[in-house]
């Protein structure tokens, strides 16, 4: 029996494909290996959101030929969407871009019978929603849901539109049969996510919307806790807010992009709203949601800042108090506007900046959840005796078993995790 591994990196919208082709393998008869063993086939499902991705998706590509050099290497997703011929490295049989994914095992044969390096990019151009369906996912409780591809936003300095193609959305009559789907197998929590998860719909003339979409999974039998995916903030106001709010179902943590804190560098970076809606969009979330996790992107050094502007940016995450920050040096990506902008800062302080607004990150996320000390939390446990909380803070339930969704009083904290006796429900 032929072997197969894989190795995906980048955000959760890839781990959903490249879960999707796995299975795609495994139906086809292929024994699942881990990256590090000898297999037959190597897919490496590639990113190139910052240099640093696409780094590692090529490092990947030579480490599995390295392994086994008579093995076929699948080279998949955004860095193949981009470079396609290209990445026709040794060992490369099979060049996947952002479609055609449901091909994978019969493009990889066709390659073998014609004894060829095969090349599979399309033109996203016009390009339909692919439908996608997993069947297993990470875990036995919580199951990731593609239902939305693409991005028309342009934003300065990212790639992303280039290698993932317009806006599309999947159809709100799939997204509530996946959901029911996944209430039937076990799933207890369903991760909504997409590459521009607030423009689900608009792709569609009947008015559906993201509102629709959370509506659709929250009454899926089965299916306890909707969390989302990352959202704009241009996109939300009171009413919209108000709105996501009517969904019990639906865990009070919320992922807004900020990138930077100064509107200087937002309106170089071409991003579509100011720091002032951003504070309201999060005013919005916190009234309809109190106690809510707002979790955030921040990019550092991006072409023109100064350290005054960088400033501003620590100075209104401090003002915001994220429960979360995810924090990323500015990494220039060739085809992009940015890549030609003047007043490049350098790397050792766009480094340096990513590191003071990794330390300001950690000691808001411990505020957070120190913020939760005698508060009772719904935990989703998943091993070990803990899990997650529908704020996303991972909490220890000692007694609880895996699989159950527990209440407990938070106690004590363990670093960034916290303890909770568990309570009886009522």
């Amino acid at each position: 029996m032929k072997r197969v591994a894989f190795m995906t990196l980048g955000c959760k919208t890839n781990q959903y494909d490249a879960e999707y082709m796995r299975e795609r393998f495994l139906e086809a008869g292929y024994a699942p290996s881990r990256f590090d063993e000898i297999a037959d086939v190597y897919v490496i499902c590639t990113c190139m959101v910052t240099a640093t991705g696409e780094h590692k998706s090529l490092k990947y590509v030579r480490q599995a030929a390295r392994r086994n050099p008579a093995a076929d290497i699948v080279v998949t997703g955004c860095v193949a969407q981009h470079e396609g011929e290209k990445l026709f490295l040794p060992g490369v049989r099979l060049v996947l871009g952002n479609a055609r994914r449901s091909e994978i095992v019969s493009l990889l044969e066709r390659a073998r019978r014609e004894g060829r390096a095969l090349c599979a990019v399309e033109d996203l151009a016009g390009a339909p929603f692919e439908p996608l369906r997993v069947v297993a996912h990470e875990g036995r409780t919580r199951a990731v849901m593609k239902i939305q591809e693409g991005c028309d936003n342009r934003c300065a300095y990212c790639i992303i539109p280039e290698v993932r193609g317009p806006i599309r959305s999947r159809s709100l009559s799939d997204v509530a049969r996946e959901a029911r789907e996944l209430g039937e197998a076990g799933y207890r929590e369903a991760v909504l996510t997409g590459i521009h998860l607030a423009s689900y719909g608009r792709d569609f003339a009947d008015g559906t919307s993201l509102l629709n979409a959370v509506e659709a999974v929250c009454a899926a039998p089965g299916v306890e806790r909707v969390r989302l995916g990352s959202l704009e903030p241009a996109w939300i106001d009171e009413t919209y807010a108000r709105r996501l709010a009517e969904n019990d179902k639906l865990c009070p943590q919320f992922h807004l992009s900020l990138q930077s804190g100064c509107d200087k560098v937002l309106g170089r970076m071409r991003r579509r709203y100011t720091t002032a809606q951003f504070r309201r969009a999060v005013q919005s979330l916190r009234a309809a949601f109190p106690g809510c996790a707002v979790t955030t992107d921040v990019i550092t050094g991006f072409p023109g800042e100064t350290e005054a502007d960088f400033q501003e940016t620590e100075i209104f995450c401090r003002e915001i108090g994220f429960a979360r920050m995810h924090v990323f040096p500015y990494s220039e990506r060739p085809g992009t506007p940015a890549a030609s902008f003047d007043g490049a800062v350098p790397i050792a302080e766009r480094e340096a900046r990513a590191r003071r607004l990794i330390a300001l990150g950690r000691e808001l996320e411990e505020r957070y959840v120190r913020s939760l000390l005698g508060r009772t939390v719904e935990v989703m446990v998943e091993e070990e005796e803990s899990g997650y909380s529908r704020e996303y803070v991972r909490v220890r339930v000692p007694g609880a078993g895996d699989g159950e969704i527990v209440r407990a009083a938070v106690e004590t904290l363990e670093g960034l995790t916290a303890v909770g006796r568990r309570l009886q429900t009522p």
